[in-house]
């Protein structure tokens, strides 16, 4: 048995032996955590939007609003989403402890409401932009070539939640003669012809009817219900489907579908299949600019092809930073009349691979006589030759609008003497003579960024779309999981979305600057 005296020897040791918390945390982090450099580049940043969007100051022992936007971002860098998960960090991590400074950890409520109610849409946008000017200041970012790219990205919503654009208009259709039938038949059985035909006046009016009767109605089954309680039911529920309808139409704008449970999301087909047929699933349609491996522009769209997106982010990246940069570069998805001149007009440099491109590469296509690319134009005539020898004439000019109202001049040409020719089943499907309807402007402008992307400069260009706008993407799914959202509508969306790219660009400048590759912004075409 030990004596009093060894046991308080023992304890003393024990006291000694112990690990003690130091009061300052940043002990205990490394000088090259990542966040050291999160705290040096957001203390740079202007909080002014952020604090006015508060109607009361911070009591002292809460967090500001400053170490809440510096918590959510290293939340995102260390693949914490939940908000339950970045509550936890903020009282056992010693990195998220380190932010608050000795403040009260703040609960997952208070982390939601800054995400969804502080953070969202203009402030959040803001924060980016001022990210991408400091990496501008550190010259990470020159704003000489915006590699652009899209995925899209399955939102928060029901899978099997869908409305169609079709079948809300076929069906609609077809209540709208039911729902007319039915107010006639019902204006000359209750003498309604003053009512007719506004629903709302022949619904009271069938009330009034009602009552002047003292029909009593019934519910339940079993029990026979007059003719008048069944055909007042079956207005409202006309009358109730009508509303719908209007609803579901009003939330289109000018889309083929929606979700009911994230009107904001259109059904795509996505590149991730659950059910492996093809299957479509609501989502959005997300782009990204990239430059030094860094994104330097977000935009959210609900379009389901990337040619309608081009141009709107250009506009948000010129709107946040102040400036355009010398040369975009996209792939063939984004290449059409519209955005070739929309980026020339802007006085930037379009690098937009042809559709065509790597089909005219091959030997078919190049050997294919009867493609109006291969056929010979004589620019002074304005004719084109078929492979017979017999010639197609200009014979008018049409005009074709886009989907997002652009109008091209379309040239058409006809060859008149194709009736008996015997190769005519090789040259055309049409039973009277072959029609070319031909875009002078695009022609011309597919060749100037032909010529662009396979010169040594566009190749290098190329490469590096590829590598970077790709790579930005492979990034954000597979290593920090960003296959879904978590949040439902289009200003939600962008917030998230905008807090990966924040969190993206912190992690991307600290692996440069511990591989010292700071301030390379292109990769180098290899030789072998």
């Amino acid at each position: 048995m030990k004596t009093n005296l060894q046991q308080s020897k023992d304890s003393a040791k024990e006291r000694q032996m112990q690990v003690v918390m130091p009061l300052d945390l940043g002990i205990a982090i490394g000088m090259d955590d990542p966040v050291r450099l999160l705290i040096e580049i957001t203390e740079r940043l202007d909080y002014r939007e952020l604090y006015a969007a508060y109607d009361r100051p911070n009591r002292a022992d809460e967090a500001t609003p400053k170490q809440l936007f510096q918590i959510v971002v290293l939340g995102f860098m260390s693949e914490r989403y939940s908000l339950r998960k970045l509550e936890e960090a903020c009282k056992r991590d010693i990195c998220f402890m380190y932010i608050l400074g000795g403040k009260q950890a703040p609960d997952h409520s208070r982390i939601g409401s800054f995400i969804k109610e502080r953070m969202q849409g203009r402030i959040a946008e803001g924060l980016f932009y001022q990210l991408v000017k400091e990496l501008e200041a550190r010259g990470e970012v020159g704003f000489k070539h915006l590699f652009v790219d899209g995925t899209k990205i399955e939102a928060n919503a029901n899978r099997y939640s869908f409305v169609w654009a079709k079948s809300v208009s076929k069906n609609e259709a077809k209540m709208r003669d039911k729902f007319t039938e039915l107010l006639k038949r019902v204006a000359v059985e209750y003498g309604l012809s003053g009512c007719y035909p506004n629903p709302e006046e022949c619904r009271a009016a069938l009330l009034a009817e009602k009552e002047r009767r003292g029909i009593v109605f019934v519910r339940g089954r079993g029990k026979r219900r007059a003719q008048l309680q069944r055909d007042l039911e079956q207005l409202e529920a006309y009358m109730c489907r009508e509303a719908r309808y209007e609803d579901y139409n009003a939330a289109f704008k000018g889309r083929n579908s929606f979700s009911k449970t994230d009107r904001d999301a259109t059904f795509m087909r996505m590149k991730e299949d659950h059910m492996r047929n093809g299957q479509l699933k609501p989502g959005y349609n997300l782009q990204l600019g990239v430059e030094g491996e860094y994104i330097v522009g977000v935009d959210i769209r609900n379009d389901r092809s990337d040619e309608g997106t081009l141009l709107g982010l250009l506009d948000r990246i010129e709107a946040g930073c102040g400036k355009r940069h010398e040369c975009v570069i996209a792939d063939a998805g984004y290449e059409s009349e519209e955005n070739y001149l929309g980026v020339q007009r802007r006085g930037q440099i379009a690098h937009i691979k042809p559709q065509n491109y790597e089909q005219s590469k091959t030997r078919k296509y190049r050997t294919n006589a009867y493609l109006r690319e291969n056929l010979p134009y004589d620019a002074q005539e304005d004719t084109y030759t078929c492979p017979v020898g017999k010639q197609c004439k200009l014979i008018g000019e049409t005009k074709r609008r886009s989907s997002s109202g652009y109008e091209a001049t379309v040239s058409v040409y006809e060859c008149f003497a194709c009736e008996g020719c015997p190769q005519k089943k090789l040259c055309t499907r049409a039973k009277g003579n072959r029609r070319l309807q031909v875009s002078k402007q695009f022609v011309a402008l597919r060749r100037a960024a032909l010529d662009r992307i396979t010169s040594p400069e566009g190749t290098i260009l190329r490469l590096n779309r590829s590598i970077q706008s790709e790579g930005a993407f492979g990034v954000l799914k597979q290593d920090y999981g960003f296959r879904r959202f978590q949040r439902r509508g289009t200003l939600n969306v962008l917030t998230e979305t905008l807090l990966y790219a924040m969190a993206y660009n912190i992690d991307k400048l600290h692996h440069k600057m511990m591989r010292n590759q700071s301030g390379c912004t292109l990769h180098a075409l290899n030789s072998a």
